[in-house]
């Protein structure tokens, strides 16, 4: 391994802070990893990490030589693409974390086109709907729906998703079919959707007119991701907002029905989260662009 790697290893491993992680996301053997960063403090003449069983911390020294070599690394991948014959070719490993139905219901299904598109390329596909620490678990990007916390981190909008209210026909046959927003607090039920970052149940809204109401309408079940909220749904447990992608198959077959279309709620802001550090990879250009097309009949 030449010095230019062994810089990269060292860099991926203080940022993960782990050898084991490092090596996952290097795609390398975690001896091949450890022998490097031995290598390169040999070399140094200087201890650059400080090692325990649960973690790894990089020392005085080593904070020095990671401030210098973050942007050399970036000239450097420049440079190394500059004169390449395969300049065009997308390859390695893009980690991408996305929403659970995002992955399901639109990436999963058209991720072939991506991979045809690109030969070289390979996804590490992570579905979660909480924030996750992008450096410390090798993620290069997650897709986020709603506004997201102050992070320090790149953000690239892609639009606004598009959501319906809808129901099973067994709940409206029970319930009847409310014809305007009123009618929803005259014996009509909402399946609760309590939010992953706060666990408050979050209220029924209208933006109709231009402007936001909201409305506590009742539940008898809450939940907190967006399986089980149509799940329970399509069981005649009570109405839902919900992303248009979502339930789309699911209207078409009648399965759901869609009410009060002109109380829909604000549509959900969407877009990619990403460190400063990666935004000049290859990989992750090929998939900001690739997923930008695949999302765009579901924008408002």
């Amino acid at each position: 391994m030449d010095k230019l790697d062994q810089y990269r290893v060292f860099v991926q491993v203080a940022d993960m802070g782990s050898f084991i992680r490092a090596a996952h996301a290097l795609d390398l053997p975690r001896a091949s990893v450890s022998a490097a960063v031995q290598q390169l403090e040999a070399g140094m003449g200087a201890r650059l990490l400080h090692r325990t069983t649960r973690a790894v911390h990089v020392t005085t020294d080593g904070a020095q030589l990671l401030e210098r070599l973050r942007p050399l690394l970036t000239e450097a991948d420049d440079i190394d693409q500059l004169f390449r014959a395969q300049q065009r070719q997308v390859s390695g490993r893009l980690n991408v974390d996305v929403p659970s139905r995002i992955a399901r219901r639109l990436i999963a299904p058209a991720l072939p086109t991506l991979l045809r598109r690109h030969p070289m390329l390979r996804v590490g596909l992570g579905s979660t709907d909480r924030s996750i620490d992008l450096v410390q678990e090798g993620v290069d990007c997650v897709v986020r729906v709603g506004s997201p916390a102050s992070s320090g981190l790149a953000l690239r909008p892609i639009g606004r998703l598009a959501l319906v209210n809808c129901a099973s026909p067994a709940y409206l046959r029970e319930h009847g079919t409310p014809q305007r927003l009123e009618d929803l607090a005259e014996g009509h039920l909402a399946v609760g959707y309590a939010s992953p970052a706060t666990g408050r149940e979050l209220p029924w809204e209208s933006a109709a007119a231009g402007s936001v109401r909201t409305l506590a309408v009742p539940s008898r079940v809450v939940v907190n991701n967006a399986e089980s909220c149509i799940a329970c749904c399509l069981a005649g447990l009570g109405l839902i907002q919900i992303p248009r992608f979502d339930v789309l198959p699911l209207l078409q077959a009648g399965e759901l029905v869609e009410v009060l279309p002109d109380d829909r709620a604000p549509p959900m802001d969407i877009a990619f989260l990403y460190p400063h550090r990666r935004q000049r990879s290859r990989r992750l250009l090929a998939f900001v662009e690739w997923f930008e097309e695949l999302v765009q009949p579901h924008l408002e």
